[in-house]
């Protein structure tokens, strides 16, 4: 199993500290935002790891990881010439996944929980994917899942009138066949390839389960306040962001 980080974005929600930078390259307590995901992924027991980032700033990305070796990961890199979501950002990842299964995070989530668990059950999961919610304070701000019978039925994005508080985390499990889903894709209203497509693709073929983020979670691009809260819970886990 593989992991793939996306990194790219033009971070408007954090101008002007995202400037001159990318905001994944941002510092969130003692280490840049970029250490967490990479972390997170190495603890899984995924050392093989492709960071997908926009142009202008994959050279800082090189520049500060290399090879992964002093963090005890291997690194490739891929980049996407414009913004045009998630989704899009995802597919660029196709010849690296080798048709194997993946583990997707977003660069600019950092959550508690340790993955062993979930990398290991995944791997033996015939088929399909796996997301993972956490109750959130302000569910029109992601996008929501609404579960019924423990199983999930369908994701909104950003709902005006949400029927739940369960936001889809930015960790995604996908089999292989996500790269057709990705194919087969229509632009959003915004323009771009949603994630959340992707996810009611796998839902609607009965091939979607999900897990219930353990610990905290922080959306660190989401605004300065969720930056500098995300500052505030790593300091305060110092033990496990070791």
């Amino acid at each position: 199993m593989k992991g793939i980080i996306l990194a790219g974005g033009s971070g408007t929600r954090l101008f002007p500290l995202t400037k001159v930078t990318n905001k994944h390259l941002l510092p969130v307590y003692d280490r840049p935002m970029i250490y967490y995901p990479i972390q997170a992924l190495k603890k899984g027991g995924i050392k093989n790891i492709l960071i997908v980032s926009g142009r202008g700033h994959v050279g800082h990305f090189l520049e500060l990881l290399g090879s992964g070796k002093d963090l005890g990961v291997n690194l490739s890199y891929e980049v996407q010439e414009k913004p045009g979501g998630i989704a899009q950002a995802l597919g660029l990842a196709e010849d690296f996944a080798d048709s194997g299964k993946i583990a997707v995070i977003l660069g600019d989530n950092i959550f508690q929980q340790d993955l062993r668990g979930a990398v290991k059950s995944f791997v033996k999961q015939k088929e399909g994917a796996k997301i993972f919610l956490t109750r959130v304070k302000n569910p029109r701000s992601y996008g929501i899942a609404e579960v019924k019978k423990g199983k999930i039925i369908h994701v909104d994005e950003k709902p005006k009138n949400p029927k739940t508080n369960l936001a889809v985390a930015g960790i995604y499990f996908y089999d292989s066949h996500v790269f057709e889903i990705i194919k087969s894709l229509k632009p959003s209203s915004r323009g771009e390839l949603e994630v959340t497509d992707i996810n009611n693709n796998y839902i609607e073929r009965g091939q979607m389960r999900y897990e219930i983020l353990k610990g905290w979670w922080g959306d660190c691009g989401e605004s300065f306040e969720s930056l500098f809260e995300a500052s505030r819970l790593v300091s305060s886990s110092k033990k496990y962001f070791k």
